[in-house]
């Protein structure tokens, strides 16, 4: 036992070590999220940011998500805009749903040809699991137009009847609405602050048009049917070609992408031998959240 605690503690010094690289590499503090979105995410993220000293002005934000509660994303942006004036968010794998929302936050978002983002699709409690609401709602919505047509079978009149709570269903749409919303403030107020002129007829830039294409984008994101699955993943010449978003390629600066790549590398590595779910780390912290079964 106390063999593979210190074997432990020398990979950690070792993600220490390179997440300092990172720093100087980016020029920025950097903070690793590497967890669901989960109510106590938002407070351990806030005391990891608290504890960082001569803080500097921007922070660098690698995310590895599944998901979550739009919630926490929200409070998580919060906190990191209290300390910080610049965020950018690095996906060296995937950040999904509430991940996706958590990273449009930022005022850069930096991907790869292996890095996916996903459909906003807020994730919450029923029961023992987590829903995706956009797919509580699609099916909904399916069931209404059959009974509008006047085609809904018994079998689908007794699903509708039994399956969908109104309680529920306002509270799924409360979750949409708010996932629009905080895009359609971050988009604009961070992503496209430099955002003066369009690319090709080189208009002047409004605010107006900023909230349109912010509200475009939300929409787009929002719409399950066009993306097929909560969980599938969106890549950076998607992102880039169909919402044309801005996202920068860290894959096609080399230092930069050693440094990523060796830095999640070993973390992959780290957490699939110790068994741990979650870490949150910075370069004066290292916080595993969970062990799994």
């Amino acid at each position: 036992m106390a063999l593979k605690s210190n074997a432990n503690t020398i990979i950690i010094d070792q993600l220490t070590e390179r997440l300092r690289s990172l720093e100087q590499r980016t020029r920025t503090d950097v903070i690793v999220i590497c967890a669901p979105i989960r109510f106590g995410l938002d407070s351990i993220v806030r005391d990891a940011l608290e504890s960082i000293p001569d803080k500097k002005r921007m922070i660098s934000v690698v995310l590895e998500t599944g998901g979550g509660y739009i919630e926490v994303a929200q409070r998580i942006a919060h906190a990191l805009r209290q300390h910080y004036r610049v965020v950018n968010f690095i996906i060296p794998n995937y950040a999904y749903s509430a991940g996706t929302v958590l990273a449009m936050s930022g005022d850069a978002i930096l991907m790869d040809y292996f890095s996916v983002l996903g459909p906003i699709d807020p994730q919450l409690p029923q029961g023992d699991k987590m829903v995706p609401a956009l797919g509580y709602l699609e099916q909904y919505d399916r069931l209404i137009e059959k009974s509008r047509q006047g085609i809904l079978t018994t079998a689908e009149t007794a699903f509708l009847i039994n399956r969908f709570d109104p309680a529920e269903l306002y509270m799924y749409e409360q979750a949409r609405e708010l996932s629009i919303s905080l895009l359609k403030e971050w988009l604009v107020k961070y992503k496209f602050k430099n955002w003066k002129m369009t690319q090709t007829r080189k208009i002047r830039v409004t605010r107006v048009m900023r909230v349109a294409r912010a509200e475009e984008i939300a929409k787009a994101l929002n719409k399950i049917a066009k993306w097929n699955s909560h969980g599938r993943g969106i890549p950076m010449a998607v992102l880039r070609k169909d919402l044309k978003l801005i996202i920068e390629d860290f894959g096609s600066d080399a230092d930069l992408n050693a440094s990523i790549k060796d830095y999640h590398k070993l973390l992959q590595n780290y957490l699939a031998t110790v068994h741990h779910d979650h870490v949150v780390q910075t370069r004066n912290d290292f916080i595993a959240l969970g062990r799994s079964s």
